[in-house]
């Protein structure tokens, strides 16, 4: 396996090869998913590794004065010796991980393999690919917390610490000097302890995050814009708490602390700064000087750390362990966030050249986390079920007799409905507009006198209760998808549901479940690309393939208007759910299959997603979904690769097929001829519902399309990849 080392003598950074440690008693093995890099303590030790000798020394007097021991014990030659061949060997790097069991070792009955876990450690949560863990310092990760978030626990600990060692209360104001990776989850925790922060740091991006993070103000400790607000919010006495979490030589922090202290505060060092107390000052205010240990009660105690001895709750109630569990817990509770800690993730091969980044300022970062190769997130991911489809022994609708009009319903007269599908509808022969429901009386009417319907109602029941009619066309919002699908579905009638089918697994449930109690699976969603015409011609120019495929899928999604309900995703789902099924399903039409694994990415707001869809064979599919690119773009580009040929699809304007370097052929068709496939698809519904004939697309796709969609939430939210299990 590789490990990240550093030789402290030369300064040498290297990935080097090592065995995979043994599995001892009273620990597991744990295989990384994500390690954190702590910008300060890891950097400021790399920073001492290409110091000179004397620079060393300089930097770590106690070290000299065990030198200094030494001598007077072993004299010069052996301590030489000794000394030198520690600082030539190469040291680990690394604390705070997150990873999968992989073995378990004797004595060890909470975890299996398999389970995800925290670690802590600066010889056990490695930069490693397999680490070793002792029982007290790894805890589960709490169910949908995504590993790379779990990552932070240790650097969680030290912050959750220090804050335990303030004794913050209700109501009271503190002071973070220093909004480096630990200060700004310090600024979160006490925010969610209901404590009003003032921050203090001389980068105005950090002060900038920690606002947006909770603090009441943050600014430079050299301006006047930290004394003033702590001013302001204390009535001029001071803060009740200060907490030090700035690095470096420098005693300024000190002497803030003395200055900007209430009477009798409480000053907690967490980071490691000059301790220089000025005497006058802080006597003459009685200032509670306190130091936090790392990860809380428990540190530095072999028998704790390494042989696994617990302390009684009842006399220690917060220890490294328990600090690292409760943290976790806050983080997958939303009482902290982590994810605007994260500056730049890497491959864990990329480790040497990051260090050197952060090194020499070329990465400007508050957390790295390094995303080791083949990285487990597949192995903890969520794995949903694709619904079975089961039909029960009731009769669906049969075939329409003879040459009478299939009767159509609407539920729902929206902007769709009125512009993509009844305009198609309204003409087409052996069709007659039955009943058009909707919510308001007036768009009902509207809908009647523009497209001939015979009826207008706001009863949905008006519709279901008529046998007459054959097909219900739902076209609402998006919440209501799926009960309306089911009850139409139990009424015996043929349904067109625009997508989504189904915003919640639930939901989706609820609708096969109308299936098997009615045995009514006369049920299509409003997939209409995979019925354009250009698509299917160029698929059929593409040929059939025999390898795997590549596909990606460009789509310029673009930014709603303000107050559009598409942005109400409390109630009506996120923007993809809503549509997404569009893509995924045109992807599946492609290559003649139906998606095994969703993985989702977004930027931050969730603005723009990489979903990356796994099919049988090895074949992928990506998805950019983008809303922030320019309007004037096209909004669809789609590319499929595969036996040495390609197929490009541009906005369904014009297509080409190439092969073997060379453009076997291009479409002829006009821009002005975009045809999505809405008339094809209703076309193909209508026929369905005259001759009781199988729906366009078979039930058992429309739902493993719904499931992948929705199961692009369920990665984002995990940060892992979703495996879709066939139901059994």
């Amino acid at each position: 396996m590789k490990q990240v080392v550093q030789n402290y003598k030369s300064g040498e950074l290297t990935l080097l090869d090592v065995p995979v440690p043994g599995c001892k008693p009273g620990g597991v093995l744990v295989r990384s998913a994500y390690s954190l890099i702590s910008t300060g303590t890891e950097l400021m030790k790399v920073s001492e590794a290409g110091m000179s000798m004397v620079g060393k020394a300089r930097s770590r007097p106690d070290q000299v004065a065990k030198v200094v021991q030494s001598v007077a014990t072993n004299g010069v030659p052996a301590t030489y010796r000794k000394v030198m061949g520690k600082l030539d060997s190469y040291t680990p790097l690394g604390y705070s991980l997150c990873g999968v069991v992989e073995q378990v070792g004797a004595g060890i009955d909470d975890v299996s393999v398999g389970d995800v876990v925290a670690c802590a450690g600066n010889e056990h949560a490695l930069h490693a690919e397999v680490n070793w863990v002792p029982k007290n310092l790894y805890t589960r990760v709490p169910d949908g917390l995504a590993p790379r978030h779990a990552a932070f626990g240790t650097v969680g600990s030290i912050a959750l610490q220090g804050v335990r060692r303030g004794e913050p209360q209700l109501g009271e104001v503190a002071l973070v000097v220093g909004l480096g990776l630990i200060g700004q989850l310090v600024v979160q925790l006490l925010a969610a302890s209901g404590v009003r922060v003032v921050g203090a740091d001389p980068d105005p991006v950090r002060c900038e995050l920690a606002e947006r993070l909770g603090a009441a103000a943050c600014g430079d400790p050299s301006s006047p814009a930290v004394e003033n607000a702590v001013a302001e919010l204390t009535g001029g006495h001071g803060v009740d708490q200060v907490y030090l979490a700035a690095g470096g030589s420098s005693n300024e922090p000190v002497e803030l602390a003395a200055r900007l202290s209430r009477d009798r505060g409480r000053v907690v060092d967490i980071g490691k700064c000059s301790l220089d107390l000025p005497w006058n000052a802080y006597y003459e205010k009685e200032l509670d000087v306190r130091f936090s240990r790392s990860y809380g009660p428990g540190r530095y105690d072999p028998e704790y750390e390494l042989e696994g001895r617990d302390y009684p709750i009842g006399y220690v109630r917060w220890t490294e362990r328990r600090n690292l569990a409760c943290f976790l817990d806050l983080v997958a509770r939303g009482r902290v966030d982590v994810e605007p800690l994260v500056s730049h993730t890497a491959d864990f091969d990329d480790a040497v050249e990051t260090y050197r980044s952060l090194k020499d300022g070329g990465l400007k970062a508050v957390a790295v986390l390094f995303r080791y190769p083949g990285h487990t997130e597949e192995a903890v991911a969520p794995e949903m079920t694709v619904p079975a489809v089961r039909r029960g022994g009731g009769a669906p609708a049969p075939g329409r007799p003879g040459k009478s009009p299939v009767r159509l319903a609407f539920v729902g007269a929206g902007n769709y409905a009125t512009s993509m599908l009844l305009p198609h509808l309204a003409r087409r022969e052996g069709v007659e507009l039955s009943t058009v429901v909707t919510t308001t009386a007036l768009s009902a009417a509207n809908a009647q006198r523009k497209f001939g319907f015979a009826q207008a109602t706001t009863e949905l029941d008006a519709v279901l209760d008529d046998p007459s009619v054959d097909a219900v066309f739902v076209v609402t919002r998006h919440s209501s998808h799926a009960e309306l699908t089911r009850r139409a579905l139990l009424a015996g009638k043929a349904v067109f549901v625009e997508k989504p089918l189904a915003l919640t697994e639930d939901e989706l449930a609820g609708v096969l479940a109308a299936v098997e109690e009615s045995g009514n699976d006369r049920l299509q969603v409003g997939f209409n690309r995979r019925f354009a015409p250009l698509l299917l011609e160029a698929r059929e120019r593409f040929g059939a393939r025999t390898g795997p495929a590549s596909l990606r899928y460009l789509v310029n999604a673009g930014r709603l208007e303000h107050g559009s309900w598409y942005l109400q995703q409390g109630t009506q789902g996120s923007r993809f759910a809503g549509e997404g099924g569009h893509f995924i399903d045109t992807a599946s039409r492609l290559l003649d299959a139906d998606p095994v694994s969703v993985y989702a990415t977004a930027t931050p707001g969730n603005e723009d997603l990489q979903v990356v869809l796994g099919y049988p064979g090895g074949s992928t599919a990506t998805i950019s979904y983008l809303t922030t690119g320019p309007a004037g773009f096209p909004k669809e580009a789609l590319d499929l690769v595969a036996d040495g040929r390609a197929l490009r699809l541009d906005d369904f304007v014009r297509a080409s097929v190439y092969d073997s370097g060379r453009k076997r052929w291009v479409s002829s068709r006009l821009p002005k001829a975009r045809d999505k496939g809405q008339n094809a698809e209703l076309a193909a519904f209508i026929r369905a519902v005259r001759t009781g004939r199988p729906m366009p697309v078979p039930l058992e796709s429309l739902v493993a399309t719904t499931t992948a969609t929705l199961a692009v939430q369920t990665s984002l939210a995990g940060g892992a990849p979703v495996t879709l299990a066939a139901a059994r």
